[in-house]
């Protein structure tokens, strides 16, 4: 058994799981006894860096902000949806995330995009990566917000694109001012090839290019 002077100096370097841990081992001898003490000490350091991890894993959570905080990727509803459960179940690994790849999810209003895209936001927050999650109307707010600020653009595009995995909701709904659409093109363009990005849209691959290009330098192509 650990003294009360062992314990104090665990608790100041912020161990006081490792307390309960060696405690509990304490109250279960006969679970112990027969174990050498490194196996005992093996067995008390995973179970904190698993409580650790976990209580980390939580505060990613929650300022990712989902929108829906219940989402899960064992919650995700099959049937006549067309989805794939084990391409599913893949991408829950977040490999993509460390190939620094990016999905599109493309349906319908109420088709669970949403959904989905946070269930998997979820799973990466699960394995320690930097998710956040917000809807295009809201990003853009933040930039009208950032522009009284002077330089505070550029501050908004290197917080978004320092994020492992940015969560894209109502992507390209609505048409996009000059100003608007650069905004969006050079965070993009900062994460491209080195972090991972969910778009959840309606609109088509396709139409993207004629959306998010400039009003501007469409005019100059015309002439």
């Amino acid at each position: 058994m650990i003294s009360d002077e062992t314990k104090r100096k665990l608790r100041e370097l912020g161990l006081n799981e490792l307390i309960d841990i060696i405690e509990m081992q304490d109250n279960s001898p006969s679970l112990y006894t027969g174990m050498a003490f490194d196996e005992r000490l093996n067995m008390a350091i995973d179970s904190l860096y698993q409580q650790k991890n976990n209580s980390r894993a939580k505060r990613l959570m929650k300022q990712a902000r989902f929108r829906f905080s219940d989402a899960d990727v064992n919650t995700v509803y099959y049937a006549d949806r067309g989805l794939d459960k084990n391409q599913i179940i893949e991408l829950a690994t977040c490999q993509y995330i460390r190939s620094n790849t990016s999905l599109i999810l493309n349906g319908f209003t109420g088709s669970g995009k949403t959904f989905l895209a946070c269930a998997l936001g979820k799973a990466a927050c699960r394995q320690l990566y930097r998710v956040r999650y917000i809807r295009m109307p809201d990003l853009l707010e933040l930039r009208d917000e950032a522009m009284i600020e002077g330089p505070g653009i550029r501050k908004l595009v290197t917080k978004f694109s320092n994020y492992h995995l940015l969560v894209l909701d109502e992507w390209l709904m609505s048409e996009l001012s000059d100003e608007e659409a650069h905004f969006i093109l050079e965070l993009i363009e900062k994460r491209y090839d080195s972090k991972s990005t969910i778009f959840c849209t309606q609109q088509k691959v396709s139409d993207w290019h004629s959306i998010l290009l400039p009003r501007t330098e469409t005019h100059r192509s015309q002439k």
